[in-house]
This record gives C-alpha cells, structure tokens and sequence, in this order.
C-alpha cells in the first residue's frame, strides 16, 4: 500500500489532484481502527504538516498544521496557563495503538473527553479550517474569530466527518484558560440508579460541575465511585465543594481528591481505561439523555453480560462485551432508539466492523442528504470511502 506523506498544503492538493483510487486518510495513526474496515490503494497521512501556525494568547486562539501532535500544542498552550477545553480522549490504551495523536485528526474526529458535559464539544471550540477537497483544490473557511463564518459553515461539517469530505491542512480552535485547581469528590458504594440521580442533579447546581462520572464496583476499583469534578481557585473549591456535600448528604459523605491523583483518575475516565481489557472485546460508546443513563444499561443488562461506565453525568455510556455474534448490535441499538440516543461501535475487529453497522444507521433522508454533501466535496470518492457508512 502506497504511503503519501505530503510536507505542505500545496503538495497534499497536487498528490490529490493526481489520485485516481482510493484514499485512506489519517494523522498519527493512533485512531486507525475507529470506524468500518476499509480497503484502500494507499494512504494519504497529514503527519508532517507540522507547526502551530497562529497563537494569540490574549486572543484565546491557536492555529497548526493539522499533523502537529496534540502534545504540542497542549505544551504550548501550558507555557500561558492555557488550555483545549473539550479534554480530547487519547484512544492508543484502547486500540493498543502506537503514535502521537494529532490535532487535525482530533478535529476530524470530533474527539471529546469528560470536561465535553460543561465545556462542549471539539467542534464547538474549532472556528477555522483550511482542506483540500477531493479535486485537489484548497478551501478555507472559518477564521480567528467565532462569528467570522458566512454562507455554508464547513467548519462544523468537517468535525466529525472522520476524512470522509477532504483533507484537513490547518486548523484553529479557540482555548480556555487552565483552572488554578481542581477537586474531585468521590461517592462511593452507589448503585447506577443512584449515581445517575446524583449526577444529574449536581449538573443542575449553580456549582459549576466539570466532570460527572460514574464507575460501577468491579471497574477499576472493588467499591463504586461516583465522581463530581469542580475546577477553579482553592477558596471556591472549599466553598462549592462543601455546599455540595451539604445539598446531597443523602447520598453519603465524600471522599475529596485533589492533584495528580484526581488528575490521574480522570484521564482514566477519559480514555475508558478500565474497558480496555480483555483486548479482543467489543467496547460501545453510547449517547442517550443523561437521565436515561442507568435505566438504559439495567435493560441491556437483562440480555448482555457486559461491563459499564458512564461519563457526562450518564449520559455517555460505554460497554464492554465479547464479540459473539453481532457483539450484541442488535439489542444495543434497539434499546438506545427508544431513549433517543445513538451508539457507535468505538473497537471490534476488522471483522465485525466489517459486518455489522459502526456508526447509527441513517433514515433514508439523511442519507441522501449525506451523499450529495460527499459527492459535492469529493466527486471522485477518494477518499476513506466506506469508512462510516456503506458506499458513503
């Protein structure tokens, strides 16, 4: 299999132009496995497009090139106490991949961590792009600025689109200013029921929650903990944290984590580290309403011997089941349709992502609507083809 590895915009357009086959697309490679399993002539990597092109710290935005590694610009972005707000989730532990996760595969991705329940999504915080389309022409759209987008807004179509609409080059997001602190309080020996009516109703507090998790007993820890995330100076956390023990003292006295170990607990939540084993596991990434969290996994949980964890105060779900059969596709998406929600098949094997639906199935509407907007950027069906939906 071919490998491009274009080292400008100007060369990615002339090796698109020139493409007469399929085209996988990628950054550092680390999310390879995400999506259906796919044959392509070769593949079109951004990896050294490379370099924070902007950065205006007062501004609150930075711009690179869509291969520069995430770690780079976290780095950058550190050195003025500031932040991506979104907390991207790193998928190497779950796809035991190897790499460096990029910013423009990020972007591609619409890839979100904990931090998405308070702050948004990735897509809400990109404001600008530059691609390249699939007849090798470059495109800008978006700018430095939130509301510096007219006409059709390909900066949200492309977040999320997974490459399957052109190239990523360049990217800009706005940013965040680091919090000073953060402390985590800790509910243990609730049961899901229990632990979705808590977060869901400290979500509704003035207080401020950054993060609600919920890690059922047996999922990293013999005992249940429940995990309410508040950031910002220490005499507000004192002040939020207690008022918040004081309004939900029904559910138990918490335990108070600060530092590097709440840190650390929360990147194991974010990259859905305790599903990470058995490796050869099928693991779902289901969004419902976060009130319907728990009674969503008690109706799968009827049928299906899997394991659990919920983020955004329930209303991600992730699960854990082996692959027999359809890897419970079937049960799974019945149940998530009459909440409302959508569940995606996040790992699995090439196999099985070949054989069943990764991503929703779409009404018959939608997906015309989703072929004219590829057949409009990418006539000639370059590029991932296939890889969300079949003959998309």
């Amino acid at each position: 299999m071919t490998l491009l590895l274009p080292e400008s915009e100007a060369e990615a357009a002339a090796m698109v132009g020139g493409a007469s086959a399929p085209l996988r697309l990628e950054g550092g490679g680390t999310r390879a496995a995400l999506g259906r399993a796919i044959q392509t002539a070769g593949t079109l990597s951004s990896r050294k497009l490379t370099g924070v092109t902007l950065y205006e710290p007062a501004e609150m935005v930075i711009g690179a090139r869509a291969g520069t590694p995430l770690a780079e610009i976290e780095a950058v972005l550190a050195d003025k106490n500031q932040t991506l707000a979104f907390e991207p989730m790193d998928h190497r532990p779950l796809f035991a991949s190897e790499g460096e996760p990029t910013i423009g595969a990020i972007a591609a991705a619409n890839v979100s961590g904990p931090r998405r329940v308070f702050a948004g999504a990735a897509r809400d915080s990109l404001i600008g792009i530059r691609f390249v389309n699939g007849r090798g022409q470059i495109i800008k759209n978006g700018g430095r600025v939130m509301k510096n987008v007219t006409g059709l807004d390909l900066v949200k179509l492309h977040a999320g689109a997974m490459g399957t609409l052109g190239l990523l080059t360049e990217v800009i997001f706005k940013v965040s200013p680091r919090p000073p602190a953060t402390a985590t309080l800790i509910y243990h020996d609730l049961d899901d029921a229990r632990a979705n009516a808590l977060m869901c109703a400290a979500m509704g507090t003035p207080f401020e929650i950054t993060g609600a998790a919920h890690l059922p007993a047996g999922i990293g820890d013999e005992r249940a903990r429940t995990l309410l995330r508040l950031e910002g100076f220490p005499e507000q956390l004192d002040y939020r944290s207690g008022r918040l023990r004081d309004l939900f003292d029904a559910y138990g006295t918490p335990e108070r984590l600060d530092g590097d170990p709440a840190a650390a607990l929360w990147r194991e939540v974010r990259d859905v580290r305790a599903l990470v084993e058995p490796f050869d596991h099928a693991v779902w990434r289901l969004s419902v309403p976060p009130r319907l969290g728990a009674g969503l996994t008690e109706r799968l949980r009827g049928t299906l011997d899997c394991r659990v964890l919920y983020d955004w105060s329930g209303g991600l779900v992730w699960l854990g089941l082996a692959e027999d059969d359809d890897a419970g596709a079937a049960t799974i998406r019945a149940a998530v349709h009459d909440t409302g929600g959508h569940g995606t098949l996040v790992r699995g094997s090439a196999e099985l992502r070949g054989r069943i639906p990764v991503f929703p199935p779409e009404p018959a509407a939608i997906a015309k609507l989703t072929a004219g907007i590829k057949a409009s950027h990418d006539p000639k069906g370059l590029f991932n083809p296939g890889l969300i939906h079949p003959g998309a």
